[in-house]
């Protein structure tokens, strides 16, 4: 997904099929095109008696799952998106998964978990082995870039602390439709519909937003909050640090890519990583 978007944002990707794409129509498609295609999927599912919950928790917990789509989720994409477009793919994850760091702290101030070696141990494992597996041929620096990914990183820990305490207490997708509409909801108002439905895209950019939702949002996020269930806040995000060891395999698989010394390092730092935090 980040690639796809740096592809995006520098012209590599769809050049020539209209207006560009810049990173709030792709965070605000993202999670708008999300939505319109969940909501009839779970009115579908509860209809037929697959599911039994509501379409939305109720009170306390729709507030926080709107909450965490507005502040959390749209925040975290847009910053991501912005700090890609500013920098390079590998600065903005390099910051944006410092975000198990500021989960362990939180967690550990409010007493919600020991702040143990062992567990500190794995999390630095997993940010270092992060940042070592992705590398840092081609790294770009601005300001503008470095604080909007920092941004990201506090903004997606604030999700994931969230969104583990609201998917113990309600149904995982009832929060997930409920924290795609806080996020509709504050992208219609950040970049009205009618600006979106003004814009020049062509039918290749259209398909492509539409699928990039589904395979960058509705699928990933869908999994990720049914994971959050069964595991805390602390141990989701740092497993979620074996995106890149994923990417890696992939590229060397598919594209027959070389891997470097310090890239193993890396990988092997995060596998370690997240095998230390699961342990404890």
């Amino acid at each position: 997904a980040a690639a796809l978007a740096q592809a995006v944002f520098k012209g590599r990707w769809l050049a020539g099929q209209g207006e560009g794409i810049g990173p709030l129509v792709l965070s605000q498609t993202r999670t708008s095109i999300t939505f319109l295609l969940l909501l009839p999927l779970l009115a579908a599912s509860r209809a037929l008696g697959v599911r039994q919950a509501a379409l939305f928790p109720r009170s306390r917990a729709l507030f926080g799952a709107i909450l965490i789509g507005a502040a959390g989720i749209s925040a975290s994409n847009f910053l991501y998106y912005f700090s890609i477009q500013k920098t390079t793919v590998a600065t903005a994850i390099i910051l944006q998964y410092l975000c198990p760091i500021w989960v362990l702290i939180y967690m550990a101030a409010r007493g919600f978990q020991r702040a143990t070696a062992s567990r500190i141990a794995g999390v630095l494992l997993a940010v270092g082995g992060c940042a070592l597996a992705v590398g840092q041929a081609g790294v770009q620096y601005s300001l503008a870039g470095l604080g909007a990914g920092l941004a990201a990183s506090f903004a997606f820990a604030f999700f994931n602390v969230g969104g583990q305490r609201l998917v113990a207490e309600a149904d995982r997708w009832s929060i997930f439709l409920g924290a795609m509409l806080g996020s509709a909801v504050f992208w219609a108002v950040a970049n009205p519909p009618w600006r979106l439905i003004a814009t020049r895209y062509s039918a290749a950019q259209w398909e492509f937003l539409v699928l990039f939702a589904v395979f960058s949002m509705l699928l990933p996020y869908g999994m990720y909050l049914s994971g959050l269930k069964y595991l805390d806040a602390t141990r989701a995000v740092v497993t979620a640090c074996l995106e890149p060891v994923f990417a890696i395999a992939l590229a060397v698989v598919t594209a027959g890519e070389s891997i470097s010394i310090w890239q193993a390092a890396g990988v092997a730092c995060v596998l370690a990583g997240t095998i230390v935090v699961q342990r404890t």
